[in-house]
This record gives C-alpha cells, sequence and structure tokens, in this order.
C-alpha cells in the first residue's frame, strides 16, 4: 500500500542566505583591517646609493649637468644646452666607439628637464646604453 500517493518527492534545497551573511561578514572584516598608503606626501631625497664602484669602461661618456643646468661632456662645458648641441658633443666624444655607455652626473638640484635632455640627446645621437652615478651617503 502506498499512503503516500497524493504528495510528490520532496527536493531538497540550498539555503545561500547563510552563506552571503559570512562572505559579507568577511568582506567588511577586509576592507576595516586594510590599510591604504599614500603616496601623495612621499619625499625623496636623491642622488645617494649604496653600491660597490664600477671599473671604468673605455668607451665611456661622462656628462656632468650642474644645478643651474650647465652641461659638459667628458669635462668640456657647452655653450648652449640645446638636445641637438648635446647630442653632436656626445657623438664628437664617442668618436669611433661602437657602443659607448653615456655617464650622467648630475647635482641632486638639477633640473629634470636638463636631464631629460641629456636622456634625449642620447638616444638622438643613437646611443641607448645610459648610466647615473650617484654618491654613496657619509
Amino acid at each position: 500500500m502506498n499512503f503516500r500517493r497524493g504528495r510528490g518527492r520532496d527536493e531538497p534545497e540550498i539555503n545561500l542566505i547563510p552563506l552571503i551573511d559570512v562572505l559579507l561578514v568577511i568582506i567588511i572584516f577586509l576592507m576595516m583591517t586594510t590599510t591604504y598608503a599614500k603616496y601623495s606626501g612621499l619625499e625623496i631625497n636623491l642622488p645617494t646609493a649604496d653600491a660597490t664602484k664600477q671599473e671604468e669602461q673605455p668607451n665611456e661618456i661622462n656628462v656632468a649637468v650642474t644645478a643651474n643646468g650647465q652641461v659638459s661632456v667628458n669635462n668640456a662645458s657647452l655653450s648652449t644646452h640645446t638636445v641637438a648641441a648635446i647630442a653632436e658633443a656626445l657623438q664628437r666624444a664617442a668618436g669611433a666607439a661602437k657602443e659607448p655607455v653615456i655617464v650622467i652626473n648630475a647635482d641632486a638640484k638639477a633640473t629634470h628637464q636638463s636631464v631629460i635632455d641629456v636622456m634625449q640627446a642620447a638616444q638622438t645621437a643613437g646611443y641607448p646604453r645610459i648610466s647615473f652615478a650617484t654618491q654613496s651617503p657619509h
């Protein structure tokens, strides 16, 4: 005898509401405990670095940039500070060297634009290898 004739079979169901509640609590906990860093208040002092001194390479061109924007290539001061003049001086200093390394010795108070001009002049002259000289802190 079948006493359950009129009743259908009950389908099991998964209740998602407690799962959603637990996930919301975890998200709220993570939001409250996460720290956010502010990068707008960073203070930097450049250029200093702790590194061993590299041996001088024979195909190295030293470019010095002073605080007031004066540029000199291998201790020869340039009269104009345009990108074209710096590129020409770099080509003269390189001579027959195939891929010289341009070492930029920029003063810590030199303007960013004057250093970018030297980098652009090196790119214009076809010298992609650029290095920056720093001093070790005393």
